[in-house]
This record gives structure tokens, C-alpha cells and sequence, in this order.
């Protein structure tokens, strides 16, 4: 498949100048739409062959210089340093659909790019913008309405959930992933509530360096990479955990600040005030019951022996994002200095654990309800460790959507090309502007399979030709596989209906922004104001700073 979607067949001839309307060259008004075009295609083009379960790995280098093999495409599009707004803002819409729904951000890019230059075509055959726009929004209107059709298949309440995850963390760890299901599939089933409502927090993820991916487990409580600083590296019983953003100490030697001391007793004072200082801080976390202290930050000698007196086990954690964790699971606050919280993180106990070449420091409670658990994750590299780290994300997420809504669709591109059908014959029958929307919508859902096809190394044609005629036939469980056509139910590909409806909200509501566009203004200031240092306000206001207008067309 070629970087431009197929226009669908018949759309500029039904669109022909009719009265009161005269044909349109690619001029003025084009230009800025064709500008979006080419920047949604240039951002597609990076991400076509990372989509599907066969798609391949990118070598990207960070702007940190970091090098990381990865096929994630939420992971590609924050890496990527764009200057065109429009493809900023196809950027942004990707990001959210897989902060909200954990992935499908290569959905809504390669959708989106095939939408754009389907409206392309249609403004060059003569469709108002306007009327362009009506019917692009009563399309994607009719499309999500067609969706609750299609999914033939929900979760039980009391259901493994293993067969509904296996095919959605497939995309992101094509090794082993009947076992890393099971994994994330158990963690989640047992996390549940009682009420059948799943909280994503009370599964945590681990990852270490070393050993095989079949070495991966899992275990009770939740955790975390880090060691414990001081003598006691145990809580058996009662553990009441206070969590720290700053040093466990006194302010770092590091800060700007500067002690003048004109005498000796001026340094004796300094010290003693410095020991009365840590003594008050340990005598505080003591008062308050505080018997586990996880700081982010420097440990001081100094202070850990007072904790050590007091038995205050001190942890010192490894990473922010684990931090921020154990505050929305054991729900206390993480503060910002060292003074112990109203109410601390309650567990049952806290202890250090080896666990192939590292450590972790678990928690652990006995809760009858929800157990908290932990997936360890094991790998030989860096790369495969983020790989399954990122299915098994994927996985939680994917769960907690099917509690909120148990609704599955038929995956490998079967849902798409089912609509593409429905979309069809009903833009062949419907007058005006909305049969060729609804025709272009349906050529735009058809380049989704077949980007699968491309990518699985299939020949893209006479694959397609053979789903459409399965489809034309009434079979809307065939998809495309890894050597072929497949039955979408027989193999186990689903997509869960929530997920696949954000996603087509976020492609039609950056497509409809981005064809109402009629110029992109970039705002500059003036280079005698940039280079002032200290401009007059007066000569500020007499001169105000003009606004260059630079319009970026196809041609710039």
C-alpha cells in the first residue's frame, strides 16, 4: 500500500459543478487543506508499518541521545519533534486516545491521514468546505451509531478473561504472549472488586534485568524497585508508610545557602542545631506511628541512625512514577518535606525481597476482598522488558475497559471493512453531499486491512479482493491474518468496543478541525523588540509589536 488511501470510485463524479456551482482548481483556498494533507501523510508514513501484530520495530534515538528499539506508536509520536500545527495536532489527538484507552494512536493517525485526503479529493471536485464538513460529521455520526452492531461478543462477570486479552497484548510482545497473558489475566481477576468494578492501580509492574520472560511471576502486594537504607529492613506487622519527595534529612549540602560562622562556639551551635534538627524530624514520623519512610531523594547518614533507633524503616525508591504509585494505592499523600502525613498508607507488612540480580521492596496486606499484586517481569534485554512492560500495560487497560463495558468487536480489520460495507451502500443510494462522505469514510476504514496486509508480508490485492467478497457476502468475521484471511472468532482477535469508539471520535474530531482550516497564521515578534533587553513601555506602546502572517502552503 502506497502512502495514499485509494480514492473510492465515482467520488469526484458525483460531485460535478450542478447549478449555482462552478468547478475549483487547486488554488488559494486548497492550498492551506493541502498543506494538512501532506503533514497528516508524512506523519502516517512513519507510522504505517509499526501497525498491526506484524509490524516492524523503529531504531529511534531520544533527543537525549538515547537509542530505543520499539514499535509502540504512542512511544514514536512523543519522540518526534514536529513543526507543522497540523501535525501537532493529529499528534495530540493520538497521545490522548492512548492515554485514555491505552493504545490505538496508530489507529487514529493512519485513519485520519486517509480521511484528510479523501476531503482532499472531494474539495478538488468542487464540495463547499462547509458542506464538506456537514458531511463528514453526519458520516462519522452514522459510523459510531453502526458500531454497537458489530460486537457479537462480550465478557462474562464470571469469565477468565485470558481469550479477550490474548490478541490485544499481542500487537505489543509477539514472544511468549500466551504466557504474559495469563499472567496479567490472573493479576486482574483476582484484583477485582467484589462488585465486579477493576482498579488499574491494584496491579502493579516490576521490571528486571535478567533471566527469561517464562521467569516472570507474580506476587503479593505491590512491588517496587528500590532497598532499604538503614538496620531495619523489616516490617512484620502494622506497618504504617509515609511517602517523601525531598531528602530524609536536613536541607542538601547543595543548596544555595551559606553558613557564616565567626567563632567556634558559632560551630558548635550550628551542630547541635543541625542534630536537634534531624532528632525533631525522626521524633516527628515517631509521634505520628510512622514506622516506613519511601523517600525519593538523598538519604543522610545522620539521619537514618536516629530512624534506625526509632525502628523507621527507610526505603530509598528509585523512580517518581513508582512513588506517585504507591500514593494512589495505599492513599497518602506524597509530601513534599519531611514532616509525617495526616493520615499514613496502611499495609500489613514491608520487606525486601532479591529477585534475580536486583531488589524490590514489597508491601503486602491480607485483604479479603481485593488482594494487590504485583506482575514481575523478567527479560534478557532492555528492549524486551519494555516490550512486555508495555503489553502488560496494555493488557490492564484492556481489562479495565471490558469491567466498564464487557462489549468485544471482531479484530484484524474485520470491523472495519463491516462498516466500510454498511458506509457504502448507503452513500451509493443517499443525494447531495453526504453519498460521497459516506463513500469516502468507507474508503478511508478499507486502509486499515490493508496496511495489516502490507505488513504481514501478504500480497495486498488479491487478499483484499477476497475479504471484500466474504464481506459483499454477509461474513463479517473475516479478517486479515498472518498468511491470509481468517475467521476472527475461530482465532480469537477481538477489540473491545470502548476502545475502538474513542478512537473514531478522536479521528473525526481532528478531521473535521483540520478541514475547517483556512490558514495557518504563525504569530512572530518584532527582531527590534527581541533584541531590546530592556525595551521602553512607552515605545513599546507608541510601536506595538506587528503580527507577521505567514501562510504555510503546499508549495512553501
Amino acid at each position: 500500500m502506497g502512502s495514499k488511501a485509494p480514492c473510492a470510485p465515482g467520488l469526484p463524479e458525483r460531485l460535478g459543478p450542478g447549478p449555482g456551482r462552478r468547478p475549483r482548481t487547486p488554488g488559494a483556498e486548497e492550498k492551506h487543506l493541502l498543506s494538512s494533507v501532506a503533514a497528516a501523510q508524512a506523519l502516517a508514513r512513519v507510522i504505517r508499518p509499526c501497525y498491526g501484530p506484524h509490524g516492524r520495530q523503529k531504531l529511534l534515538v531520544t533527543a537525549r541521545g538515547d537509542t530505543v528499539v520499539t514499535g509502540y506508536a504512542a512511544a514514536i509520536l512523543r519522540a518526534l519533534e514536529l513543526e507543522h500545527p497540523a501535525a501537532r495536532l493529529l499528534r495530540e489527538a493520538a497521545l490522548a486516545q492512548a492515554e485514555h484507552s491505552g493504545d490505538g494512536a496508530a489507529f487514529v493517525v493512519l485513519l485520519a491521514g486517509a480521511l484528510l485526503e479523501l476531503a482532499e479529493r472531494l474539495l478538488r471536485a468542487g464540495l463547499p468546505r462547509s458542506q464538506l464538513r456537514e458531511a463528514y460529521a453526519a458520516a462519522s455520526a452514522e459510523t459510531l451509531a453502526l458500531l454497537p452492531a458489530l460486537a457479537i461478543r462480550s465478557l462474562g462477570p464470571l469469565e477468565d478473561p485470558f481469550w479477550a486479552l490474548h490478541s490485544v497484548m499481542d500487537t505489543h510482545a509477539p514472544a511468549q504472549t500466551h504466557y504474559l497473558t495469563k499472567l496479567v489475566a490472573h493479576a486482574c481477576w483476582a484484583t477485582r472488586e467484589l462488585d465486579g468494578s477493576f482498579q488499574p492501580e491494584r496491579v502493579g509492574v516490576c521490571t528486571l534485568p535478567g533471566g527469561r520472560l517464562e521467569d516472570s511471576c507474580l506476587l503479593p502486594g505491590l512491588a517496587v524497585s528500590g532497598k532499604a537504607c538503614g538496620q531495619v529492613t523489616t516490617v512484620l506487622r502494622g506497618a504504617r508508610v509515609a511517602l517523601f519527595a525531598c531528602d530524609f534529612g536536613p536541607a542538601s549540602p547543595n543548596a544555595p545557602a551559606t553558613a557564616r560562622l565567626s567563632s567556634p562556639d558559632d560551630l558548635t551551635k550550628f551542630r547541635k542545631g543541625s542534630e536537634q534538627l534531624r532528632e525533631k524530624q525522626v521524633a516527628q514520623l515517631a509521634r505520628a506511628r510512622v514506622n516506613v519512610a519511601v523517600v525519593w531523594g538523598e538519604v543522610d547518614e545522620k539521619t537514618l541512625t536516629q530512624a534506625d533507633k526509632c525502628g523507621i524503616m527507610v526505603i530509598q525508591a528509585t523512580s517518581r512514577r513508582e512513588m506517585t504509585y504507591l500514593s494512589e494505592v495505599l492513599g497518602t499523600p506524597l509530601m513534599p518535606y519531611l514532616l509525617p502525613p495526616l493520615e499514613p498508607g496502611k499495609c500489613q507488612r514491608v520487606y525486601v525481597q532479591q529477585l534475580g540480580a536486583g531488589l524490590a521492596v514489597v508491601f503486602e496486606w491480607e485483604s479479603p476482598g481485593n488482594p494487590a499484586l504485583t506482575l514481575v517481569l523478567r527479560a534478557a534485554t532492555t528492549e524486551g522488558l519494555r516490550g512486555a512492560e508495555q503489553a502488560a500495560y496494555h493488557g490492564i487497560d484492556a481489562y479495565a475497559q471490558l469491567c466498564q463495558d464487557p462489549r468485544l468487536l471482531p479484530g484484524a480489520g474485520a470491523t472495519e471493512m463491516a462498516l466500510a460495507k454498511i458506509l457504502s451502500d448507503k452513500g451509493t443510494k443517499l443525494e447531495g453531499p453526504n453519498g460521497p462522505a459516506f463513500l469516502a469514510f468507507a474508503q478511508a476504514l478499507r486502509s486499515l486491512p490493508e496496511t495489516l496486509a502490507e505488513n504481514a508480508g501478504l500480497a495486498v490485492s488479491e487478499l483484499m479482493a477476497e475479504v471484500h467478497g466474504a464481506h459483499q457476502a454477509g461474513n463479517v468475521l473475516t479478517g486479515v491474518g498472518a498468511e491470509g484471511i481468517i475467521n476472527v472468532a475461530q482465532e480469537e482477535v477481538w477489540d473491545t468496543l470502548m476502545a475502538k469508539a474513542q478512537g473514531l471520535r478522536a479521528v473525526a474530531d481532528v478531521a473535521l478541525q483540520l478541514v475547517t482550516i483556512d490558514e495557518i497564521v504563525v504569530a512572530k515578534k518584532s527582531p527590534t523588540i527581541q533584541q531590546d533587553s530592556n525595551p521602553d513601555p512607552k515605545k513599546a506602546k507608541e510601536h506595538p509589536s506587528p503580527v507577521k502572517k505567514k501562510v504555510l502552503g503546499t508549495n512553501k
